[in-house]
């Protein structure tokens, strides 16, 4: 089985997206009442590159993607913050019922409705909603929900991330670290891989994997610039009582206690994820279709279309294979599909 840890919905029109004109001055607006129909038609229809979702993900094999809402489209820069709360609940109940809808194709994971000027406690009720009764199986963390707009929080080996930690261990979730849109001196593209960079080393260099040793937290987009940096770091760490952790293991080794995706769109890249992080640590993903569903000239198919990438590792084992289409992510969700 092919499960696509990293994939985000898309909502049906007048769903997420945009703050209502009154900026909430006169209540929450109604979520519209759709039809079964009408909340699964945008991942029916032509997309991207004019096929759908679902088509895009047949056309690659792919057999089950974990929704999420789409980060771009989460404005958590928005004033005041209920917009934010509105917007990502709103998005977050149409991913429950799409994924209720296509149980065979979809597995739900939610947004957090975080802003700058409000604790992170904020947003444990939305997740504990979307868990307990939406039957959704993780979350996504944005570790600048500034956005540009506002100075971000602490790094993410700060305590004041740590009731998240708390509540993720207590529910017994991961949560993929995914930044949102970024109003500043570089492109949001680029802002992700800054900030997943970031939070890595705020993790490791703080005590949060001794005071959660079982928080299951997954970073997107191949692990920003850490693990194609790992001689750097390690040169950087090897002298004791730099970390926390240091006491018990070196940096090579603290890296294995997060997770990373594959969503990275050359075969050189792919290959340096695996073999520096090891297949038990990567979960496949592509966030199919997105950034990567543009045409590689050199091959005819999507960037985005990296199956065949690691199909052709041979010094991958079929078992250490299997781990990254499925394994890791059943595990790590508790997917019973």
């Amino acid at each position: 089985m092919i499960i696509d840890a990293h994939a985000h919905n898309l909502n049906p029109r007048g769903v997420g997206g945009g703050a209502p004109t009154d900026r909430g001055a006169h209540g929450r607006p109604a979520l519209p009442r759709l039809s079964d129909e009408e909340v699964i038609a945008p991942l029916k229809v032509p997309t991207f590159r004019a096929a759908s979702l679902v088509d895009q993900m047949r056309e690659v094999g792919t057999d089950m993607q974990l929704l999420s809402p789409r980060p771009i489209s989460m404005a958590h820069h928005e004033m005041p913050p209920k917009l934010v709360h509105w917007n990502v609940e709103d998005t977050n109940t149409i991913i429950a019922r799409q994924c209720q809808l296509l149980p065979d194709l979809f597995r739900g994971v939610c947004g957090l409705p975080q802003h700058a000027h409000e604790p992170i406690t904020a947003c444990l009720p939305e997740l504990e909603r979307c868990i307990k009764e939406l039957g959704m199986v993780g979350c996504l963390v944005n570790p600048d929900p500034g956005e540009g707009w506002f100075p971000p929080p602490p790094g993410m080996g700060d305590e004041y991330w740590y009731p998240l930690y708390a509540k993720l261990v207590e529910l017994d979730v991961p949560a993929l670290v995914h930044p949102t849109q970024f109003i500043g001196r570089e492109p949001y593209t680029l802002h992700f891989i800054n900030e997943e960079s970031i939070a890595i080393i705020s993790l490791l260099e703080s005590r949060v994997f001794i005071d959660f040793p079982s928080l299951k937290i997954i970073i997107s987009h191949g692990g920003g610039a850490i693990p194609y940096h790992m001689g750097r770091f390690i040169g950087f760490y090897d002298r004791p009582g730099r970390r926390a952790l240091d006491a018990m293991e070196r940096f090579e080794e603290s890296i294995k206690r997060v997770y990373f995706d594959t969503c990275l769109y050359s075969r050189s890249a792919l290959q340096l994820l695996i073999e520096t992080i090891g297949p038990d640590n990567c979960l496949f993903g592509t966030e199919r279709p997105g950034t990567g569903s543009a045409i590689d000239s050199k091959t005819g198919r999507s960037l985005d279309d990296i199956k065949p990438h690691i199909d052709s590792f041979e010094w991958l084992s079929a078992g250490e294979k299997k781990k990254i289409y499925e394994d890791n992510a059943r595990r790590l969700y508790k997917l019973n599909v």
